[in-house]
């Protein structure tokens, strides 16, 4: 299994048997190969519709918060092929199992928590995966268990990389991936700043 940060939020999982992106943004090349695609919340540079239309193909599933729905369906996808999700569910999609974990800020309002967006921990060849999502430290995420980790460092609308580490030094993933930084906010200083602060036993890979 590959697990990619593309840029910025934007992740590519490659198995044996399926691709799968999440929050796909400024992706590159029209490649039409997602088998699944996840969207953690509405912003632009998450539900990017020109990334969506580079990797969708015919059957691509795509699981989205309900806000999101009107949309989806305009960019051509089927109903059958729409997973509709809210926090704190499990879902099960071309049998992968999905787990929502709300997403949400703390001590400032650009993600409120009553808009029900998420971050997803995957299942996926029996290694859990936990895409944070735009989200401050959270009593719901503390107690997420997870094999590899992908969390915003980025600050301002999301975890500095001190709040980050933190989390992280909580959670105790075997291996964390950071994100949300390099094209909005957040530095590749920032991404150093965050390894140096993970205190646990934790591999940490600096993709971008």
């Amino acid at each position: 299994m590959k697990v990619q940060v593309l840029c910025h939020s934007s992740i590519r999982i490659e198995t044996n048997h399926k691709i799968i992106y999440c929050d796909p943004f400024k992706i590159r090349r029209d490649s039409h190969d997602a088998d699944i695609i996840l969207i953690t919340h509405s912003h632009y540079d998450h539900f990017s519709e020109e990334d969506i239309l580079k990797i969708k193909k015919e059957n691509t599933k795509i699981v989205i918060t309900s806000d999101l729905k009107e949309k989806t369906i305009h960019l051509g996808f089927q109903e059958k092929d729409i997973i509709e999700v809210n926090p704190n569910q499990e879902y099960e999609v071309l049998e992968i199992k999905i787990h929502t974990i709300p997403a949400y800020n703390i001590n400032k309002q650009f993600h409120p928590k009553e808009n029900n967006w998420v971050g997803y921990l995957l299942i996926i060849e029996g290694q859990a995966i936990y895409i944070a999502g735009d989200t401050d430290i959270t009593e719901e995420n503390k107690k997420v268990k997870c094999d590899i980790a992908l969390v915003p460092i980025g600050g301002t609308y999301t975890m500095t990389p001190e709040e980050a580490a933190q989390l992280i030094n909580t959670i105790k993933p075997k291996k964390v991936i950071p994100t949300h930084y390099g094209e909005i906010v957040g530095t590749r200083g920032d991404a150093n700043i965050f390894k140096e602060l993970v205190r646990t036993n934790c591999e940490v890979e600096i993709q971008i």
